[in-house]
């Protein structure tokens, strides 16, 4: 039998040594949220002065890379983001950060067959165990296709990572990798699960929460509002519900310690709650850790419209910034203004629908109020100029905010505008009215 911890001293090294091999005009993988480096980080930092052109790919920063922080570092480096999360969006600024456009389950094939392979993937990940596994913790992901098209491996080892029991391509063997570090075994990083839900968070989850029936199979996006229909379903009657998401939250933990998550009902992965990452607090890590009831899979299998099309009865729901009266949802930007990204939300959108019995929901606040106190409405006449849209108007299925929730597959586009308007904050709705006659999609009809 192979003595995998000889193998493992062999590979071990110092962070210092590891990033020598990085040079100029690389392409660098620092993995997907908290398998973002940190020693290994501080360790590319502290040369980055010394290189030029360097191309990091990583996403959902959940704290500040040290690479962000060195002088000038725009002249360096720039950071190539799958997903956005605030501290990318200030880099974004900086003009050291840009936005990888994606849809979320065919990164792996991007790897694979599309774009410039990573000359070094700095992952961080959680102990090798006595087979010579290490796993990516919740963060099965891409990171797969990751370790198998990069150039040269380097792995950083964090006793705090959760061991997260997947499927292939959840973790890396010790034979695939090229060098090992032991890290300072900092804390995970954590997603705070947001402060308590809002009054229009409780109305809007309650109007989707009343869709779902016995047996549900859930997807949560990320945001206020699915965590409060979280919440919501761990206090109801509802039982039997089943898994199967892009992104693990600590809702999802609320509503399994309440019963109401056994996975009996799914039609396939009975009994396992699947996800392609997690992130979340540090009960969710906890729940996470070798829990055989969790499935970590790569997201071309978490995300497949196939896949999901398989599971009855499949509940989507995802939050939105803007949608206009052709009903284009906009979850990625408001304007140029970038503020997340595509995700796998139109994957999903997609997925429920082919599934039976499914549906999805766009939920978003009818308003918003700027920092001088101006109320906006977030349902417009057409997005404004240069608002990436995420979800074209064909595959948009319910749409959900406080004032109430419309299915619009099938309907023309004066049926949808006057549904969209009866959503809208009652100061905004004559204003709407007023574009769609302009927009010749208006016609008020005897309902």
């Amino acid at each position: 039998m192979q003595n995998w911890m000889e193998l493992y001293q062999q590979k071990l090294t110092t962070a210092e040594e590891a990033v020598k091999v990085i040079k100029s005009g690389d392409w660098i993988d620092y993995g997907w949220v908290t398998t973002h480096p940190v020693a290994l980080d501080e360790a590319l930092a502290a040369r980055l002065p010394e290189l030029e052109d360097i191309k990091i790919r990583g996403g959902i920063a959940l704290w500040e890379p040290a690479v962000f922080k060195v002088p000038e570092a725009e002249k360096h480096m720039c950071w190539n983001a799958w997903h956005m999360g605030g501290l990318e969006r200030k880099a974004v600024d900086k003009g050291i950060a840009f936005y990888n456009p994606l849809r979320y389950s065919e990164l792996p094939r991007y790897y694979r067959e599309h774009i410039a392979k990573p000359d070094v993937a700095l992952l961080q990940v959680a102990p090798m165990d006595q087979h010579g596994y290490f796993s990516f913790g919740p963060n099965a992901s891409h990171l797969g296709a990751v370790c198998e098209t990069a150039k040269y491996v380097i792995l950083e080892v964090n006793r705090n990572m959760p061991r997260c029991i997947g499927t292939t391509e959840s973790e890396v063997h010790i034979s695939r990798v090229d060098a090992v570090v032991e890290g300072n075994n900092p804390p995970i990083g954590i997603l705070p699960s947001g402060g308590a839900p809002t009054e229009i968070d409780k109305a809007v989850a309650k109007l989707i929460v009343e869709q779902i029936p016995n047996g549900a199979c859930l997807q949560l996006g990320i945001g206020g509002m699915p965590n409060a229909v979280g919440a919501m379903i761990a206090e109801s009657d509802l039982k039997d519900l089943g898994v199967h998401t892009e992104m693990y939250v600590d809702a999802f933990v609320d509503m399994a310690m309440a019963g109401k998550i056994t996975g009996d009902k799914k039609t396939i992965d009975r009994g396992r709650q699947v996800y392609a990452f997690g992130a979340g607090t540090q009960k969710m890590y906890e729940y996470l850790d070798c829990n055989p009831e969790l499935m970590a899979a790569p997201v071309n299998y978490t995300n497949d419209d196939r896949v999901i099309a398989q599971l009855d009865n499949f509940i989507s729901i995802n939050n939105a910034l803007n949608i206009d009266l052709y009903c284009q949802v906009a979850s990625e930007s408001s304007g140029v203004r970038h503020i997340s990204g595509a995700g796998g939300q139109l994957d999903f959108v997609l997925g429920a629908y082919l599934s039976k019995g499914g549906k999805s929901f766009i939920c978003l606040s009818s308003t918003y109020t700027d920092k001088q106190g101006n109320l906006h409405s977030r349902i417009l006449p057409t997005l404004e100029q240069g608002t990436v849209v995420t979800d074209a108007r064909p595959n948009v299925m319910y749409v959900v905010t406080e004032y109430g929730c419309v299915n619009l597959k099938g309907l023309s586009t004066w049926e949808r505008t006057e549904a969209l308007i009866g959503l809208a904050h009652p100061q905004f709705r004559e204003e709407l009215i007023k574009s769609a006659e302009a927009m010749r999609i208006w016609r008020r009809s005897n309902r």
